[in-house]
């Protein structure tokens, strides 16, 4: 480029052409591709292309890590491609423990095919020259102008593995942190005109059955409609696609949760209705397909179809709901209460649960509680974990639904069981076991047992990334209940997800 702006060559007849021509002309195309890069792309990872540089723990479980396959742009336009998955080694004595390590792509050039012309060695060079990049472990916070950050890991003193980590919204030490990765824009979207219109339409109906819930006082609808209309407004801009269509339903889905508890706690009614249990379980189905971090056609497609029955069964709910009267009827005298674990659902979000609740027209009374990490409890309930291929204690400050903030110690096990007694039990009552768990890690199946003999398996249906408490009950019926000490088997069904326990409140009816 000079003074007065970019140069393109200009070849005539008889135009004498150099080296110097050559690779002006060369120049010119890569400024301009440079500039365009800068002008019209966030600097960043590019979406869609190969493994999209992403950055993993190994199965060797070391100090290594596996950058896959991608494209980038760094902040002065290069082009970044990496056309394999590159395995880099962390050698800690090249660093001062403990501190943050960066894994940032690098563009480089190099020359290569060399030529010599032995009738005259006056003529010669390099032919080519290679535009790559390289994957490197800095020290200093990434520049990006110069690199694109692919990962960073706070890498402690005496480390000797680096893991995928376990809850990517919160990183812990050793583990992988892809928060901070650039992402490079892209104008326009990629989504498939029929799948935007298929798309739109929902989002549309979405809108509607929302409007039938503000319309009958459900002040949390608001924000449903809210977030659909902002989705909406991308989508007319052509802003939606693949890239992001998980993350702006994730806002929406969540909405929709909050407007299931505000229905369930000032709304009776409609709570009640078998539509509306069935609209909470489509609420969690959605979440648990959010949390598995796909972002594939299949997923959207199911995202789609879950997204549109869950819209048919909340407006089913309300239909007709202004013009029920319900007449008096005669009062039958009523069949003794059967514990229902349905029963429990409001004590799932309950910040602190009571040693005496009434659900339902039964009386619960706490019989015994386990404090983990509490050493006495423990011990004195023999709390063990056992055959886990991982086990860890954990400390949290974490939200319920409601907004209580709740800090707890706790363990978790990937594989393996727990085993625990339970004491003060009156024989021929059902038990429930309430445990306190991080909801983050959902999506998984636990057996229970007593005193070896396997009594079900209730799955822990979900995920909830920001309300992340929640008390899992499990319903042990009365036959099984024969003595006033039991042995807990709490078996992980569900491979390779992490099942962690932070109290454990056991009650019985009065």
């Amino acid at each position: 480029m000079s003074e007065n702006g970019y140069k393109r060559i200009n070849f005539f007849k008889g135009f004498l052409t150099t080296e110097k021509d050559w690779n002006d002309a060369e120049k010119y195309h890569i400024d301009k591709r440079m500039l365009h890069n800068r002008v019209y792309h966030a600097p960043g990872v590019v979406f869609g292309q190969g493994g999209e540089l992403r950055v993993g723990a190994r199965a060797r479980g070391d100090l290594s890590v596996e950058i896959q396959s991608g494209f980038a742009i760094d902040g002065q336009g290069h082009d970044l491609v990496l056309f394999d998955a590159t395995i880099k080694n962390i050698n800690p004595e090249e660093f001062r423990l403990p501190q943050t390590i960066y894994v940032v792509l690098r563009y480089y050039e190099e020359l290569t095919d060399f030529i010599a012309y032995k009738e005259n060695l006056e003529y010669k060079g390099h032919r080519r020259v290679l535009e790559s990049c390289k994957v490197e472990l800095s020290q200093t916070e990434p520049d990006i102008t110069r690199e694109v950050e692919l990962a960073r890991i706070y890498l402690e003193k005496g480390a000797n593995r680096v893991r995928d980590a376990r809850d990517p919204a919160d990183p812990r030490a050793n583990e992988i942190d892809l928060r901070f990765v650039p992402h490079a824009g892209v104008a326009g979207s990629f989504l498939a005109p029929a799948l935007r219109l298929r798309m739109e339409n929902l989002l549309w109906q979405v809108r509607k059955a929302a409007l039938e819930y503000t319309r009958r006082g459900v002040i949390a609808g608001h924000d449903v409609v809210q977030s659909v209309n902002t989705a909406l407004m991308l989508n007319a801009a052509y802003q939606i696609d693949m890239r992001n269509v998980f993350d702006i339903f994730h806002l929406i889905v969540e909405s929709q949760g909050e407007m299931a508890l505000d229905v369930d706690v000032h709304h009776p009614i409609i709570a009640a209705k078998k539509e509306f249990s069935e609209f909470r379980r489509h609420v969690e189905i959605l979440r648990g397909l959010l949390a598995e971090g796909k972002n594939n056609l299949e997923a959207f497609g199911n995202l789609m179809a879950y997204q549109n029955k869950a819209n048919d069964i909340a407006n089913a709910a309300v239909a007709g709901e202004k013009a029920v009267i319900e007449a008096p009827v005669e009062k039958k005298e009523e069949a003794p209460k059967v514990a229902d674990l349905k029963d429990w659902e409001g004590v799932k979000t309950l910040p602190n649960p009571k040693d005496s609740m009434d659900l339902e027209g039964l009386t619960w009374i706490m019989v015994d509680e386990i404090d983990i990490l509490n050493k006495e409890s423990e011990d004195k309930h023999s709390l063990q974990i056992k055959e886990a291929k991982d086990s860890y204690r954990s400390r949290q400050k974490l939200k319920y639904p409601d907004g209580t903030t709740i800090e707890a110690t706790g363990r978790a096990h990937v594989g393996g069981y727990c085993e625990y007694k339970i004491m003060n039990l009156t024989p021929g009552r059902p038990v429930v076991i309430l445990r306190r768990m991080d909801y983050v890690y959902g999506d998984y199946e636990l057996e229970y047992s007593v005193n070896g003999k396997s009594v079900g398996v209730i799955a822990c249906n979900g995920t909830d990334r920001v309300h992340r408490w929640r008390n899992w009950p499990f319903l042990i019926s009365a036959e099984h209940i024969t003595d006033s000490t039991l042995t807990i088997k709490q078996n992980a069904v569900t491979a390779g997800r992490d099942v962690n326990l932070f109290h454990i409140w056991v009650y019985q009816p009065k």
